[in-house]
């Protein structure tokens, strides 16, 4: 539950930010009567989301357990590279994001380019949950938790969005982002590690176990699901497992605390 609902408020969050630039940008110019297909752009942004996470459910159920193992390996780790790419970029871009989303508004005359801006500006956000979420529930096999996650997240992402754009709530988010950058990288480890379980199971190689706890824990222990949502381990794993799991955190967290091209530039010019 806690993975999903950190990428859904990290994710909605962003979503709803995106949203709120754009109208507010809107709103300045005064072209209120475009609201409309800013809602518009980003409702079929979430419709093609939905059919998305369907398609990626439905796929995984008609393939054979060898197959399905692949496929789990495989989103996992691409879900896992869109998640950190998506770190990096926010860190990169967070400080001029609102103007280049009203560059591109103002070019944006039409309905179908107004609709266009707000597709693909919220579509990332939902491809990438999608992926993220489909590969945690297939980490802890279990679905009702993680939808409980995702709907606590995006609920509170939502109400955040609209209280910051009524201006009537105030939240630091460089801050909110670096914390929630450093819990999505731990989680992202956790689901790069089960994909690599995954794959290690695909063709047979999963069998030098670094530790198994399965058996004092339990595999759907609430313990388990307490250690799998915070650190992003699973009662058992083997040592590829174990390595990937701690260099990925220690490389990424390094590389996020590196100070941003712009930052770097700033100081060598001061």
């Amino acid at each position: 539950m806690l993975s999903t609902l950190m990428i859904a408020l990290r994710e909605g969050l962003e979503a709803s930010l995106v949203i709120g630039i754009l109208l507010s940008a809107l709103n300045k110019s005064g072209r209120r009567a475009d609201f409309s297909k800013i809602f518009l752009g980003a409702g079929l942004a979430i419709f093609a989301s939905l059919a998305f996470a369907g398609l990626l459910t439905s796929t995984s159920q008609t393939l054979s357990s060898t197959a399905e193992e692949l496929f789990a390996g495989t989103t996992s780790i691409i879900a896992v590279g869109l998640v950190t790419w998506m770190v990096f970029w926010m860190k990169k871009t967070a400080r001029t994001m609102r103007s280049d989303l009203s560059h591109k508004l103002a070019l944006a005359i039409s309905a179908p380019a107004l609709i266009a801006v707000a597709f693909f500006a919220v579509i990332r956000e939902g491809i990438e949950t999608s992926l993220f979420v489909f590969a945690t529930t297939k980490s802890i096999n279990s679905t009702f938790a993680p939808t409980l996650g995702l709907i606590v997240g995006f609920g509170i992402a939502i109400a955040l969005g609209v209280a910051i754009y009524r201006q009537s709530f105030k939240i630091d988010l460089a801050k909110f982002f670096n914390i929630t950058s450093i819990a999505l990288v731990i989680i992202a480890a956790g689901v790069l590690a089960y994909g690599v379980g995954d794959l290690e199971d695909a063709f047979g190689g999963a069998t030098n176990a670094a530790f198994d706890f399965t058996a004092q824990l339990g595999a759907d222990s609430i313990g388990a699901h307490l250690i799998a949502g915070f650190l992003g381990l699973t009662p058992s794993m083997t040592w590829l497992q174990v390595v990937i799991w701690v260099a990925f955190i220690g490389v990424t967290l390094t590389l996020l605390r590196q100070p941003a091209r712009s930052d770097a530039r700033a100081r060598l010019v001061a």
